[in-house]
């Protein structure tokens, strides 16, 4: 596939800091709706959530009014991520979102830091992954960059993969830079060869994510949040969204692959 081929990366806004902030009140602000509605006025392409079970930011009923209000603009997409066999499914039957993104989190995890294990955790993901489908819900498997296991993801059903980019977040500005671009370019390319859409995120910023993109090849999605809403508290909503689109054309300009 040439670099012209691949469609420009698409941004999802992540809104769980918007609740957590919410939640330490009980004035109901900021509205996580209002932040996603803005956003996508803004242009962003999607909006996702990370309802946990403790509710500790995101809580059922955003859920269901970010539901209501992406029905009114049918060509943004809704990311739900959870872990499958806590909380997720429940939302998926209900909501059935776009896409689905399966993280293997413990109950009460900070915050996501690895991906599944795979073939290992093939045989309890297959049937959730099949469910969803079924519902005609994207099913999207939160990896590491291991180039190895992209073929067992496919294998289990998923259509896409998200890669978590701590790593490269961390080494971004060292002299690991280099090496973790190339072991995500490596990942991403095994994923396409085995026939999986690949999205990333966590920790990409707008100092990092052109660089990101400009050496990985085929991202269709980044899922950005802590960094946008900590960008919006300065910026606003929008401008914060139209700075990361910015980002996110100037990394497509530098495509190197």
């Amino acid at each position: 596939m040439t670099t012209s081929a691949y469609p420009r990366t698409a941004l999802s806004v992540n809104v769980n800091k918007v609740a957590l902030v919410r939640n330490t009140r009980h004035l109901g602000i900021p509205s996580v709706t209002r932040a996603a509605r803005l956003c996508l006025e803004a242009g962003a392409q999607g909006i996702t959530v990370h309802p946990r079970p403790d509710e500790r930011h995101i809580r059922a009923q955003d859920v269901d009014k970010l539901a209501e209000l992406l029905r009114s603009w049918p060509q943004a997409e809704f990311n739900i991520e959870g872990n499958p066999t806590q909380n997720l499914l429940e939302f998926i039957r209900r909501v059935r979102p776009q896409q689905a993104t399966f993280v293997p989190d413990s109950e009460g995890q900070f915050t996501s830091d690895h991906g599944w294990s795979l073939p290992q955790d093939a045989e309890r993901l297959a049937p959730l992954v099949a469910e969803c489908r079924n519902l005609g819900v994207r099913v999207s498997l939160f990896m590491d960059a291991e180039p190895g296991q992209m073929a067992a993801a496919r294998a289990v059903g998923a259509d896409r993969v998200e890669l978590y980019t701590e790593p490269y977040a961390a080494a971004w500005g060292t002299p690991q830079q280099a090496a973790q671009l190339a072991r995500y370019r490596d990942a991403a390319q095994a994923a396409l060869d085995a026939g999986l859409g690949v999205n990333a995120g966590h920790d990409l910023n707008r100092d990092n994510l052109a660089d990101f993109l400009a050496h990985v090849p085929g991202v269709l999605e980044v899922s950005i949040g802590h960094a946008l809403i900590a960008d919006a508290l300065e910026l606003g909503y929008g401008d914060a969204v139209i700075a990361y689109q910015r980002c996110i054309d100037q990394g497509m300009a530098e495509r190197n692959y």
